[in-house]
């Protein structure tokens, strides 16, 4: 049993979707799996095991930004013999390319955070996904936008002219957990991907309520079963 998940040992799939909202995986496990049933509820951080199209599938929430992500998916991976971890959450659009509820597959996750940089001891190490996942989830979704995101460390940026020089190098969006677990995944040889829905547009201003956030970002669910169990 792990410190902060709590699951017994067999509790959680091979398989993992991770919202960055318990709230969302709640809803992900309501409405996308058969005969779901909560396997942790340690500090509110919900997680769930069900089937789809017969196989069986979890959802586990990891919190907002690296560090937590870091926590819940290193866990996995130790403790839970976890090998397929999808990211399935929100961004902001940083280009008038993508907009509001498309959808945005992460090749790569450039970052700010100094998790890497300490890892890696001043290293540049270059977080990708697992090519497999991605191949699949672009071909399940061929609507989404496939490329580059920033992992910030901050949802309130202090230098917001650094992150609008990204986009000048093809940075898609940004969100916050995808650089880390792209990293910890390759670290425990398992698979991983992000697939984020656009939340709000940093150049536009449009954004989404809290409530849809939470539960109508459904397409980005189904391509991530899709890609990792289809």
């Amino acid at each position: 049993m792990s410190t902060h998940i709590g699951a017994q040992p067999g509790d959680i799939a091979p398989v993992v979707l991770m919202p960055g909202d318990p709230l969302r995986a709640r809803w992900i496990a309501e409405t996308s799996l058969d005969d779901a049933e909560c396997y942790t509820e340690v500090r509110g951080m919900l997680g769930y095991t069900g089937t789809w199209n017969g196989h069986r599938v979890s959802v586990q929430g990891s919190g907002m930004g690296q560090p937590s992500l870091a926590i819940y998916a290193n866990e996995l991976f130790r403790e839970y013999d976890v090998t397929t971890v999808v990211r399935v959450g929100s961004c902001g659009a940083l280009t008038e390319k993508v907009a509001v509820r498309d959808l945005v597959i992460a090749a790569g996750a450039c970052t700010d955070s100094s998790m890497n940089a300490i890892a890696f001891e001043g290293l540049h190490y270059a977080p990708v996904a697992d090519f497999g996942l991605l191949r699949d989830a672009a071909a399940a979704a061929p609507e989404a936008h496939v490329g580059l995101i920033f992992s910030s460390d901050s949802f309130y940026s202090a230098r917001p002219e650094l992150v609008a020089r990204m986009v000048d190098y093809g940075v898609l969006a940004v969100e916050m957990e995808a650089a880390a677990l792209y990293t910890l995944a390759a670290k425990h040889g398992a698979r991983a991907l992000a697939i984020c829905t656009v939340s709000d547009h940093v150049v536009t201003g449009e954004e989404t309520t809290a409530q849809e956030r939470e539960q109508t970002f459904g397409r980005m669910v189904e391509v991530a079963l899709t890609a990792a169990l289809g």
